[in-house]
């Protein structure tokens, strides 16, 4: 030890107490503040834009957001997702620039313009440095007043959304959502959904028409916020949007939730499931409703994050699921709240009798102080996170005016959560936690006995059609199909995958059906060197459609395959070997299959004979060549829609194939039934007609 550290030392003895004590517990928390913005500065501008500025010179940047009445509630009957497609074309092409021009604009200034719709409005916001504020306003005027819609980044809009909309059909989640908005919304505007019938039937006459009558000047808002004063905020607006006048045309009647007297389970069957989505909730209030801020804490005790009665309960100490939590959802209109969880489907009863006794713990049982106080001290202080920002603030003070809510909204919302009691938290739990709706996604022949001791139980197929007990016993049909009308030739597929907006050809697929002396043999070759896929398959079978041998070899992700199934009588013998980590796993196959089974793989070539119309049903047994094991497909007829792909447009039903997994398969309407197009569950691929 040096000579002056030892002087600093001795300095410091005398100053220590020998019976010092130090504190034992935090000190309390500072009383909480209002939060401080800058005053928001108001005018109209000549065409009745709203314009509000927040002005903040700390950073040099501006943050844009422009919004209009035009949601998904204004799409007419039949044209449903109208509205997302016209804010989705908005940022394709405006004023002289092109969608390319207009991406290559703002990136070269380290700026961004986007454009969406959601149920009440469509907004257009870009981001920029303050130097190239013009620019930025320039575009976000082109998107609104000068769009130009070209046909060509429609189609290919289309094709995405449709991607999305085929995806969505086997995400549970997604089939959750879209349920629980029914049975909340009932046939009300919130409950309008974009389905693949309903895109295929818009136009650019559509969105022309959309635009014109619903992106009009009078009554938008504009909210702009960072570096930047009310008066340029005002010249470079106005400049912007020079030509842009009008009023918003049509209104929308907003009818109230769905009544729900009682307690109900509505449970969608989707075969196969090996976990449950469970959705409990309903109707909330109007967003300027007094109890918004009691209900935020109460969802923040029940499901709102690690701490939460949900997640430490039903995950943590029955190890039901992985997540529990719960949402919130705060349109225009009336909201929603709901308890979300996803459970092993053996538990799907327990866990979902665990929620509902949680919901009615919250109700009825005084919320412990420390758990209040930390869900209060929690929110009040991750707010100060979500308007760090120009662009946070923008967002912010867009949300609270297209809402209604009071002038002081944001400036007051911590102060007014924080003083949130505990019997308030049980007066909005006990108003609008019910549950009214109750949501299961699964396989109801595991589930179905089990949730009629929780509730009354309604059945529904993934779409929303009601079905019958019955129907889940599940009997495979005689397949009729008539070898004549089988569709002897090649057919030669392309392998697309969009992703970032952008769809590309990532592989092939080919296929023929030949005779070979009495007996059909159908061969397929698949490869898609994106996903490590290469594959090749025969099928050979009689006329009476029997199985008699398939041959299957390839790769997937550098595992090496090969399959060898030989069938006589209703008896099946080989080998087969399917992908797994750590290398592929062989099965000997030996065993019984039911009179009438077909292949996967076959099912597909003798779709072109079946006897498809409006309506169709099938269900049949097929063989799993991948794990020598027999399930059951349900072939149905959805609906019909008119598919455009590389070898022509085309009238098509859309033919549902539900096992363990759904594909849904484009087939023409003409006869000979022509397959065109391919959507495989979970991925986002299509498989389309080329020759």
């Amino acid at each position: 030890m040096t000579n002056r550290t030892l002087c600093l030392v001795a300095l410091f003895i005398p100053f220590v107490s020998v019976g010092a004590q130090y504190p034992t517990s935090p000190p309390l928390p500072a009383p909480v503040k209002p939060a401080q913005f800058p005053p928001f500065q108001e005018a109209t501008l000549p065409n009745g834009v709203r314009l509000v500025v927040v002005e903040n010179h700390k950073a040099p940047v501006v943050s844009i957001s422009l919004s209009m009445a035009a949601g998904g509630i204004y799409d007419p009957t039949g044209k449903e997702g109208l509205a997302s497609i016209v804010a989705g074309l908005l940022t394709k092409g405006g004023g002289a620039r092109g969608a390319d021009q207009i991406s290559e604009a703002i990136e070269s200034v380290g700026g961004s313009l986007f454009a969406g719709a959601n149920l009440d409005f469509t907004t257009v916001r870009a981001n920029a440095l303050t130097s190239s504020a013009p620019l930025a306003f320039e575009l976000v005027g082109d998107a609104v007043a000068r769009p130009t819609f070209p046909d060509k980044e429609l189609e290919l809009l289309r094709t995405q959304t449709l991607s999305g909309l085929q995806l969505e059909l086997s995400d549970p989640a997604a089939i959750a959502s879209a349920t629980f908005s029914r049975a909340v919304y009932g046939t009300g505007p919130y409950a309008k959904r974009a389905k693949p019938t309903t895109v295929q039937t818009i136009t650019r006459d559509d969105v022309v028409a959309f635009h014109k009558a619903r992106l009009r000047p009078s009554g938008a808002l504009l909210v702009v916020a960072g570096d930047i004063t009310l008066a340029k905020a005002t010249e470079l607006a106005t400049r912007a949007l020079t030509g842009w006048t009008g009023a918003p045309t049509g209104t929308v009647a907003m009818t109230p939730p769905a009544a729900h007297a009682n307690q109900e389970i509505l449970l969608v069957h989707r075969p196969g499931s090996v976990q449950s989505n469970i959705y409990t909730g309903g109707p909330t209030f109007l967003p300027t409703d007094a109890q918004s801020y009691p209900l935020r804490i109460a969802s923040r005790i029940l499901g709102g994050g690690p701490q939460s009665r949900l997640f430490l309960i039903v995950r943590e100490q029955k190890s039901y699921a992985y997540d529990a939590h719960t949402e919130t959802a705060r349109p225009k209109g009336v909201g929603t709240f709901r308890a979300v969880t996803q459970v092993r489907t053996e538990v799907t009863d327990s866990a979902l009798a665990e929620v509902l006794a949680q919901v009615r713990r919250i109700q009825s049982e005084p919320v412990p102080a420390k758990e209040l106080d930390d869900a209060k001290n929690s929110l009040v202080g991750q707010f100060p996170l979500t308007i760090q920002t120009a662009d946070d603030v923008a967002q912010a003070v867009t949300d609270a005016k297209l809402l209604g809510l009071p002038a002081t909204y944001l400036q007051t919302y911590r102060t007014r959560l924080a003083a949130v009691t505990g019997p308030e938290v049980m007066a909005a739990a006990k108003r609008v936690m019910g549950p009214a709706v109750i949501v299961v996604v699964g396989d109801a022949t595991k589930t179905y006995e089990k949730l009629k001791k929780i509730a009354p139980v309604t059945l529904l197929t993934v779409d929303g059609t009601p079905m019958s007990p019955s129907e889940l016993e599940v009997k495979a049909s005689a397949i009729a199909v008539d070898p004549a009308k089988l569709r002897l030739g090649v057919d030669s597929f392309d392998v697309v995958l969009t992703q970032g907006g952008q769809s590309r050809s990532v592989g092939y697929q080919r296929s023929e059906l030949a005779k070979r002396g009495n007996d059909f043999v159908y061969t397929e070759a698949v490869s898609i060197p994106l996903a490590g896929l290469q594959q090749n398959s025969t099928i050979t079978f009689a006329p009476s459609l029997a199985l008699k041998e398939i041959k299957q070899n390839g790769s997937v992700q550098g595992q090496t395959l090969t399959t060898s199934l030989t069938f006589s009588g209703n008896r099946v013998k080989g080998s087969a070997m399917a992908p797994q980590a750590g290398g592929p796993k062989t099965t000997a196959v030996d065993t019984t299959f039911a009179p009438g089974t077909i292949d996967g793989s076959q099912l597909v070539a003798i779709l072109h004979g079946m006897d498809l119309a409006d309506g169709f049903k099938m269900t049949v047994n097929a063989f799993d060549s991948g794990s020598g094991t027999t399930e059951t497909n349900t072939v149905r007829v959805t609906g019909r829609e008119t598919a455009t792909v590389p070898a022509g447009t085309f009238e098509a039903y859309r033919v549902e194939v539900a096992g363990k997994q759904t594909v849904n398969i484009l087939v023409t309407v003409a006869a000979p039934h022509r397959i065109v197009k391919i959507m495989p569950p979970g991925a986002p691929l299509e498989i389309r007609l080329v020759k």
